[in-house]
């Protein structure tokens, strides 16, 4: 009995929750913070959330608009599913019409929704983002992982989904793809895209693509596979990655007119869930998707940024005998250290993650969150741990930038890189 005299009520924890660890990513973050809390001096490369303030003009919109109060319609206020649409008509050359876009409280939960309603097997390229996997297992879903992201083999991803379907052609298969690829910072090219959406046309697999990272592209350069399948391409996009604004939980899903019944189901669902999107959120993001030079100019800032910080660490890992894909965009890097094994003692990735923390100060993430078999003794690293309006300033006037701009701007990742590369090389 407890202190109250009564016994507890009965319940039952779904079986699909078993083994079922927190996000890696939230984790890890709320160790970090467990840490500093303490007065101990922790490099934050866990957690993957943006270094860049919300863009001025995106915040101002939400003052002015902190006053609105009404529930929005589910699928999100009009005003702005049309201004998504002119997004990825501008960005990608894609026509949608607002019916098209489904708005939720940030990608995630519309990706849970999704798997929700579609009785599909659950095929990912490895590594891959951590929640797409425990989101299946929740709903019960089977798994299968398709070796790719850390291949320098460019065939290598439809290679393997065409053997996959090959075994069993008229099986339901929903296929994420995520890139510029959270966790590698690697990004699929034009002739490979094709590729996968030939394999997906002859075997009608519907693909989730979560072009989420995809402003943060360095070359500006990012091609949906929606251009090349576009009867079965659900796009997925928001405000947390290139905007800043992870906080602020939006993001939307783009459907082809195929798939009408299937976004009518999501929505239908989301009557049950989320209801709605903030009301004062929805109204300024309205303004993130516009066309503006406030927004090509705090993009074209960003990626000069990320793109010198991560080909420092690139570069660094490199030197110290990581084996790790080129990354393209994005904020991370994915360094795998088998060839330590013996020296460092340890058998497993998280095991990797936690004698670094403990002897560097330095937070990364385990491989195996990511999809990669426990004992490769792989990490993710998110190069984020800067001042990131200090660096956008710095470089708004600037047509290039170096090593040394870096040091300024982005002191303590750089330090971190030297911290992990000089305890990977002792």
């Amino acid at each position: 009995m407890n202190s109250s005299g009564s016994t507890p009520p009965v319940y039952t924890i779904n079986k699909n929750f078993s083994g079922l660890k927190a996000s890696a990513t939230l984790a890890i973050n709320e160790q970090c913070q467990r840490m500093v809390d303490k007065g101990e001096q922790v490099f934050r490369l866990g957690f993957g959330q943006s270094p860049f303030p919300v863009p001025d003009m995106v915040v101002e919109a939400l003052k002015k608009n902190a006053f609105q109060k009404a529930y929005l319609p589910v699928q999100g206020l009009l005003e702005l599913r049309e201004s998504i649409c002119q997004y990825f008509k501008r960005t990608e050359h894609l026509t949608f019409n607002p019916e098209q876009v489904l708005v939720g409280p940030g990608t995630k939960e519309l990706m849970y929704i999704l798997q929700s309603v579609v009785e599909s097997e659950l095929v990912l390229p490895s590594p891959s983002w951590v929640s797409y996997a425990p989101q299946a297992q929740i709903l019960g879903r089977e798994i299968s992982w398709l070796p790719g992201s850390l291949s320098t083999d460019p065939d290598l991803v439809p290679a393997a989904l065409e053997q996959l379907c090959a075994a069993d052609p008229a099986k339901p298969r929903l296929l994420v793809l995520n890139y510029p690829v959270n966790p590698t910072g690697g990004s699929y090219t034009a002739a490979q895209l094709e590729k996968i959406a030939e394999v997906a046309r002859r075997y009608k697999i519907l693909v989730l693509s979560d072009e989420i990272y995809s402003g943060l592209h360095f070359k500006n350069e990012h091609l949906s596979i929606a251009r090349f399948y576009p009867e079965g391409t659900i796009i997925s996009n928001g405000l947390s990655k290139w905007c800043g604004a992870g906080g602020w939980r939006l993001g939307a899903f783009v459907f082809p007119k195929e798939l009408q019944a299937l976004r009518e189901t999501m929505t239908v669902l989301a009557t049950e869930t989320f209801s709605a999107v903030s009301s004062p959120v929805q109204y300024a993001a309205i303004e993130a998707f516009k066309d503006s030079a406030e927004i090509e100019c705090y993009l074209r800032g960003a990626r000069m940024v990320l793109e010198q910080l991560l080909g420092y660490g690139y570069k660094k890992l490199s030197e110290s005998g990581a084996t790790l894909a080129q990354p393209c965009g994005g904020f991370y890097l994915f360094p795998n250290v088998d060839y330590l094994r013996q020296k460092l003692s340890v058998s497993t990735s998280e095991e990797l993650c936690s004698k670094l923390l403990l002897e560097t100060n330095v937070a990364v993430l385990p491989g195996e969150a990511f999809g990669r078999p426990e004992q490769e003794l792989s990490m993710r690293i998110a190069l984020v741990d800067f001042d990131g309006a200090a660096a956008l300033a710095a470089v708004k006037t600037l047509e290039s930038i170096d090593e040394g701009f870096i040091r300024i701007y982005c002191p303590k990742t750089v330090e971190a890189i030297d911290r992990l590369c000089a305890w990977l090389k002792s």
